[in-house]
């Protein structure tokens, strides 16, 4: 890979179909404004339909000839993966890219519609769901890409087999870390199977450094954060982090690079927190293949969806 790699080598993407969740902000409206640019069919897979219509004006000023659909999308309901999935299948025949993008961040213990911990239902089963339900669509496209947008929080997370739901022991950052390591884990497990099933579709995952979006936000509104995190946020951020066009990066380039890898994870170069993307090591979990086999078992039981 180009060891600088930006959006400017995104190849043309005129004739694909590319559904983004949470497309109105942060990573996700990047990613919509920047791939609708290389010619790209977004399907904008949002749970806010009033912001999703906000955010799709802000890309046709940018991007006068995108082509956008919006498509509600509620993570948090595993009906609602299903609607979308059926919606989407009687609309479209291909899908080149799955960008599964959406999330939450370190917010209080609270629960989905269909009793989940709300940031592994949102980060990790809706999306499992999801790809499960999009999955033929996906494998009949030539060298279609499903990516997961995982976090930092992966590195040091550890997923509990025995109290996934967080009702013995709840912290909102251990939950988080296990909702994005789970990312990574399903991204990793899934391009295996895919392999072993002889589809040329691959699957992998990235972490965009150190960025500030609407996740840090919503996060302090939700918990009413320590002063600690808020000095962070505002102090550090903007000394370590990296602004939302680099940031954006490492998930364009699994996406849409011609070179780009299955079963990788990628993130920001320099100390794994800015930079150009590159090849990361993400944590030993991914390496665990009794806990990859236990977790898809997992999951599919949660979602009652089973695949691959």
């Amino acid at each position: 890979m180009s060891i600088k790699w930006t959006h400017h080598d995104i190849p043309d993407l005129s004739g694909k179909v590319v559904v983004i969740t949470g497309a109105n902000s942060g990573l996700g409206l990047e990613s919509t404004k920047l791939m609708a640019a290389k010619g790209a069919t977004i399907v904008m897979a949002c749970r806010n339909m009033t912001k999703a219509e906000a955010a799709k004006n802000e890309v046709m000023q940018s991007v006068p000839h995108a082509k956008l659909d919006l498509m509600q999308l509620d993570n948090a309901s595993l009906a609602s993966v299903r609607a979308f999935a059926d919606a989407f299948k009687a609309k479209y025949d291909r899908l080149d890219i799955l960008l599964n993008n959406a999330g939450v961040m370190a917010i209080p213990r609270t629960l989905t519609e269909d009793g989940f911990e709300m940031q592994i239902g949102v980060n990790h089963l809706g999306h499992f769901a999801l790809t499960g339900l999009l999955l033929d669509v996906i494998t009949k496209t030539p060298h279609a890409r499903i990516h997961n947008t995982s976090s930092s929080a992966a590195f040091n997370g550890a997923i509990n087999l025995d109290d996934m739901m967080g009702e013995k022991s709840y912290s909102r950052w251990g939950a988080y870390g296990q909702s994005k390591l789970a990312n990574a884990v399903f991204a990793t497990e899934l391009d295996r199977r895919l392999k072993a099933a002889g589809h040329d579709t691959i699957s992998s995952s990235s972490h965009p450094g150190l960025v500030m979006t609407n996740l840090q936000t919503n996060s302090l509104q939700q918990s009413g954060t320590p002063l600690s995190e808020r000095i962070l946020y505002g102090i550090f951020g903007p000394l370590i982090g990296q602004d939302i066009s680099m940031g954006v990066l490492p998930q364009l380039y699994a996406s849409t690079a011609t070179d780009a890898k299955g079963g990788v994870f990628y993130g920001p170069k320099t100390m794994r927190l800015r930079g150009y993307p590159a090849e990361q090591k993400c944590n030993d979990a991914l390496n665990d293949a009794g806990l990859l086999k236990k977790f898809w078992e997992a999951s599919e039981g949660l979602t009652g969806i089973s695949y691959l």
